[in-house]
């Protein structure tokens, strides 16, 4: 059974031995570091090169934001999960530009947080119930702003279907597989996709597409 490596980062310790408590019971889960502070989370990311990371938004020296960021930059396949109590768009909206491929709440039964580890290791999208339903509300409430969804109606049918499928964790090879296109294609519209909405990264596209109601649909975002 391959096993899995896990660096836990959260401030309060006795969450975060809790934490380490419930993870030992998965037999694919090994906890290989846990870190107090975003910028303990960055150097056992660096020296241990887990799949994982779970890593609370606000904590000490680096915030939880640019220790993903970091992380992240360095380390562009590593699966980030925040786990936190913010519920508000500013955050979540931030999580994701930052690069997180999951966010689960603190006060989802501990059976959320396992099932968001078990997808985004199958390398999709998780988001909290709660938070698809903030987002969900958001939209049909008219939280888009006009200028965004202005933005989104200038996409061709094609570069939206590529939007969603960058948003779902593809890389341009297994677009352009996905699509029977050739890879040049999908980094043509992948390049013009940035201009017309004026994003400039993979995770500013992602957020993009969470926060515009094309990843609604479900909570585990499948391909």
């Amino acid at each position: 059974m391959t096993k899995h490596k896990v660096i836990i980062a959260e401030d309060h310790t006795i969450l975060r031995e809790g934490l380490r408590a419930l993870l030992s019971l998965e037999p694919d889960l090994n906890i290989v570091a846990e870190a107090g502070n975003g910028r303990e989370a960055v150097e056992a990311a660096n020296l241990h090169k887990p799949k994982l990371v779970l890593i609370d938004i606000t904590m000490p020296l680096t915030n939880g934001t640019g220790a993903i960021r970091r992380i992240k930059r360095r380390h562009p396949d590593i699966k980030v999960i925040v786990l936190t109590v913010h519920k508000t768009e500013e955050y979540i909206r931030a999580a994701l530009e930052a690069g997180a491929d999951g966010y689960v709440l603190k006060d989802d039964p501990s059976s959320e947080l396992i099932h968001a580890i078990r997808s985004v290791l199958r390398d999709k999208k998780y988001l909290s119930p709660g938070i698809s339903n903030r987002v969900v509300s958001g939209y049909l409430s008219g939280g888009v702003t006009s200028s965004s969804m202005s933005r989104l109606g200038h996409l061709t049918d094609r570069e939206t279907g590529i939007l969603k499928l960058i948003a779902e964790g593809k890389k341009n090879k297994e677009i352009a597989v996905y699509l029977s296109v050739s890879l040049k294609t999908v980094e043509k519209h992948r390049s013009n996709l940035m201009k017309k909405l004026d994003l400039h990264s993979g995770p500013a596209l992602t957020a993009y597409a969470f926060e515009n109601g094309l990843l609604i649909s479900s909570v585990t975002l499948d391909h």
